[in-house]
């Protein structure tokens, strides 16, 4: 009978351990209390305080998650927040229902532009290739890799674009450290984030080529706030934000403008600043040795590179193309164009199987799913009036300080969380003020410049600023070039700080 007992209890303790270290899988231990806690506390909170405190906390628990997202992706703990939320009566589904139905332009543009854009890869890796191994000024060569990511970013979409910076740096790293290794070019199974075999000559060359990498491939990322502030493709925050506006593709850039631009040429004077003066770990040149490699191994490919496949790049030329020009006359819903482009490259390209296509919308369902768990918390958010003391402070302000003061909020808190959430809380704030008549049409499309360049610009400070920027940091390649988040957001420093005071000072002026 004892033993019985004792491997009942046993087996019980181990039961107990197992949903422990299931929960929320690899996360920390303190961080899985944490949310417990969270969980836990919540009805006791919102019974003491009630639902006006309840929903700030909420709000803070779910800041807390995105600001975790290197110990967590948030869908899972947030989408716990959220499901409580409704649980305690914070919102409802059907109000939940409503703002994902509100904002189906932002989740068409997620499920199928990023998935369109997939299969154009091939084009992108192409361009950034030629342009890497073509141009020996290591100024010239990080402002085109910022140009270049910004224009791409603009038309087409921020995170894709970084995925390419990715796949380029990963291909021509992985090239290097096989010679470094003393192996041949083409030995596929050569793990390149090993250095073990790494010749004692050619440390020091791949010490510097890692840094090389790491500052252009953050000249792109920058590149791609720079180009995905300008149109309502580049970030998902602005199609929100230009559906809530009325806008178009070409109204939205007109509108931006006064502020983009000099933003842009600020961002590229900086970017060939920092090169100069080799500060914030910029400035790193190319090692001779490195460049003959990949040089030698881009000769190589050329040659074995088929009909069929010349073929594919042409085809994704002209489909890029014809992106351009539906997306310059808004032919059709974003998300809508995004499909037809999925539709063309697949069929030209003769990429036919499902498996093969499945794995184009790999890399936005996550997001995606995220994106619906913002809008829990922004009904949240719209049914317990939180953010109206906030607005009401800010429409409390004289009219040409409230542009400003809505810069600096939207800034500093998508520093700290996630730009996608922040801009869906503000620009449905001044929407509701503008349908009650509290602000004029002319002074909302003011507002509505300051959230979207608020949260586009200031949030490459940090790596959960930005979708994209958390992307490369979690990405392969960062520990491969040694790319903590430490070191991201020292090198996004001058960028921050620059492009902060430009935008800030464009918005009171200029708009």
């Amino acid at each position: 009978m004892n033993t019985y007992n004792n491997t009942m209890a046993t087996s019980g303790n181990g039961f107990g351990r197992a949903f422990a270290e299931n929960f929320l899988g690899e996360a920390p231990d303190w961080y899985k209390l944490t949310i417990a806690a969270f969980l836990l506390l919540n009805p006791l909170v919102l019974y003491v305080s009630g639902p006006f405190v309840t929903g700030w906390v909420l709000i803070g628990e779910f800041i807390f998650t995105l600001a975790m997202a290197l110990k967590c992706y948030p869908l899972q703990p947030g989408g716990l927040l959220a499901i409580e939320a409704v649980l305690m009566g914070m919102t409802s589904t059907d109000a939940v229902y409503h703002e994902v139905v509100e904002n189906i332009e932002v989740i068409l543009l997620l499920m199928f532009m990023v998935a369109g854009i997939y299969f154009m890869k091939s084009l992108l890796l192409f361009v950034f290739t030629k342009i890497l191994l073509n141009v020996n000024s290591k100024i010239l060569l990080s402002m085109l890799f910022c140009a270049v990511a910004a224009v791409l970013s603009a038309f087409l979409d921020a995170l894709t674009v970084t995925a390419v910076l990715i796949a380029v740096a990963v291909g021509f790293y992985s090239v290097y450290h096989r010679v470094a290794s003393q192996q041949s070019h083409h030995h596929h199974d050569h793990d390149h984030s090993n250095d073990e075999q790494v010749v004692e000559y050619h440390r020091e060359d791949l010490d510097q080529f890692r840094a090389y990498l790491r500052s252009l491939i953050m000249h792109g990322a920058i590149g791609t706030a720079l180009g995905g502030v300008c149109t309502l493709v580049g970030e998902p925050q602005n199609l929100l934000i230009a559906e809530k506006a009325g806008w178009e593709f070409v109204q939205f850039f007109l509108q931006m403008a006064p502020v983009t631009i000099p933003t842009l040429f600020a961002g590229l004077a900086t970017c060939a600043l920092l090169e100069k003066i080799k500060l914030f770990g910029y400035g790193a040149q190319l090692p001779v040795a490195v460049r003959e490699v990949l040089v030698k191994f881009s000769k190589e490919e050329e040659k074995k590179r088929t009909s069929a496949q010349i073929a594919e790049l042409w085809v994704q030329g002209i489909v890029a193309l014809l992106l351009v020009l539906a997306l310059a006359f808004h032919v059709a819903e974003v998300g809508i164009i995004g499909l037809m482009i999925i539709v063309l490259l697949t069929s030209f390209n003769g990429i036919v199987q499902e498996a093969r296509i499945g794995h184009a919308f790999e890399e936005a369902l996550p997001f995606t799913a995220l994106l619906v768990v913002f809008f829990a918390i922004v009904a949240v958010i719209h049914q317990q009036h939180l953010f109206e003391p906030v607005t009401n402070f800010v429409l409390s302000q004289k009219p040409e300080q409230q542009p400003g003061l809505l810069f600096l909020a939207n800034g500093i808190l998508s520093m700290i969380s996630d730009n996608v959430f922040v801009a869906t809380v503000y620009i449905n704030e001044i929407k509701a003020a503008l349908t009650a008549g509290d602000i004029t049409r002319e002074h909302f499309d003011k507002l509505a410049i300051a959230i979207n360049t608020g949260t586009n610009l200031p949030s490459v400070a940090t790596p959960n600023g930005q979708a994209a920027f958390l992307f490369l940091l979690t990405s392969a390649l960062a520990p491969l070039i040694r790319l903590s988040y430490g070191r991201m957001v020292i090198m996004a420093l001058p960028y921050t700080i620059v492009l902060s005071i430009v935008a800030l000072i464009c918005v009171v002026y200029a708009i």
